[in-house]
């Protein structure tokens, strides 16, 4: 047994029945543990800068890495806006914080933590909406990026302390509305048990790395992520409104455009998701009908009776202003595509590139199953076919480590793939 299994497996923890494995990233060896409660129990809700004050303080004095997680309200409100914040940290205990409630932000925790090694589970995820409250870790440890490159099937956090530490979390509750207040128990019971083991799944993992010699990798892509910045804003984003690929004329776009922005100012301004407005759907439904009035919106799909005659209005009137513009002032069809084709066109574009493509997947598959991960983690699919349809002049060793670093390849990586593409890179047509 590991110690962050001792960890587990301690008295403290209030559990029923079964048995932890053996082994870090081992099957576990009869029926799993249920985890009932947390070990202090659940904590109060911090909503006011005093309690505030004595968190900080606690977790400053604290030991050792932080477990840090963040509940959001996606499908419910506007933006993905943390409602509660989660923490446990060695000497400090846990903590579930009201971001909302204390208002101005969270910098001061985060200061507080500067340097500690925060532990999250798909880090990506929570990483922007921490960050909009002041909360940015300098390192982390990402437990469910450790266990893709482990080699674990499953990676979702209730599988992975399954899997690792022996014991079942109960997950029915993440997707509930985390606006809401006061926030139910069995809510509260969930959020404090999902940062109750992480710290210790996190050590369990980062000795399987380390037993295949993989822990340096991850190292280097949980540096890379606490790294990158910012997300630039997505452009265009009504073009992912469900439903696009029905929309061919412009003037058809044109209407998906200014229902999609009429929906996200209302959205926001009533802070609720914008699919709780009027569904994708409806605006295809519109774009595709082009309606005339009132009367013929109505009569489509998503528009129908529960809906009042001054919300048909305002839809009405983003149709009718997209049906005003001059050619000019519509979008064109498709983005502007600024890498390589789709693979499916490039045997009648460039078959030479073809060839290197496939040659390239080839190579990357079988050096993936080698290692046991998965092949995206092992090279961005789109940095090989950057490559592959625009090949350095010397398709070498030099040049092509070159480029995976300009593609944003982390040194481990360069140093696997490297040889696989240099090969996929002299394939000839067949």
């Amino acid at each position: 047994m590991t110690d962050a299994q001792d960890t587990a497996a301690d008295s403290s923890l209030r559990i029923t029945g079964g048995t932890p494995p053996d082994d870090a990233g081992s099957s576990v060896m009869g029926a799993p543990t249920p985890l009932l409660e947390p070990r202090e129990g659940i904590p109060p809700v911090i909503a006011d800068e005093a309690a505030l004050a004595e968190v900080i303080s606690a977790f400053a004095a604290g030991s050792g890495p932080v477990a840090v997680d963040a509940e959001r309200a996606s499908g419910y409100r506007y933006g993905q806006r943390a409602y509660l914040v989660q923490l446990r940290r060695e000497g400090a205990g846990t903590a579930l914080i009201d971001p909302v409630a204390v208002g101005g932000g969270l910098s001061g925790l985060g200061q507080a933590l500067a340097g500690t090694e925060w532990v999250l589970h798909a880090a990506t995820q929570d990483l922007p909406c921490l960050r909009e409250i002041g909360m940015v870790p300098s390192r982390l440890f990402d437990t469910e990026l450790a266990g893709r490159l482990a080699g674990f099937p499953r990676v979702g956090l209730g599988a992975m302390v399954e899997s690792v530490l022996g014991f079942v979390l109960e997950k029915g509750h993440s997707a509930v509305d985390w606006s809401t207040r006061p926030l139910p128990e069995p809510w509260l019971r969930y959020a404090a048990l999902d940062v109750e083991l992480l710290v210790d799944l996190r050590d369990a993992l980062e000795k399987e790395l380390d037993r295949q010699g993989k822990l340096e990798w991850a190292l280097q892509e949980f540096d890379a992520i606490a790294a990158a910045p910012p997300a630039e804003p997505r452009k265009d984003p009504w073009r992912r409104t469900s439903g696009m690929h029905k929309v061919r004329r412009r003037r058809q776009l044109g209407v998906v455009r200014e229902l999609w922005e009429t929906r996200d100012r209302i959205a926001q301004r009533r802070d609720v998701s914008p699919g709780k407005v009027l569904g994708d759907a409806a605006i295809v439904e519109a774009a595709l009908s082009l309606p005339a009035n009132v009367h013929a919106l109505a009569a489509l799909n998503g528009f129908g009776h529960r809906m009042g005659r001054r919300q048909l209005e305002q839809w009405q009137a983003a149709v009718d202003r997209a049906k005003a513009l001059p050619d000019s002032a519509l979008p064109q069809p498709g983005q502007p595509v600024t890498g390589p084709p789709p693979p499916r066109a490039w045997a009648d574009k460039d078959p030479a590139a073809a060839a290197r493509l496939s040659a390239a997947r080839a190579g990357v598959t079988a050096l993936a199953e080698q290692l046991n991960l998965p092949q995206e983690n092992l090279v961005s699919p789109d940095t090989v076919r950057r490559i592959c349809w625009e090949p350095p002049k010397a398709a070498d060793g030099e040049a092509v480590a070159a480029a995976l670093v300009g593609f944003g390849a982390r040194p481990w990586q360069v140093e696997l793939v490297t040889p696989v593409l240099v090969k996929a890179l002299s394939a000839k047509e067949s």
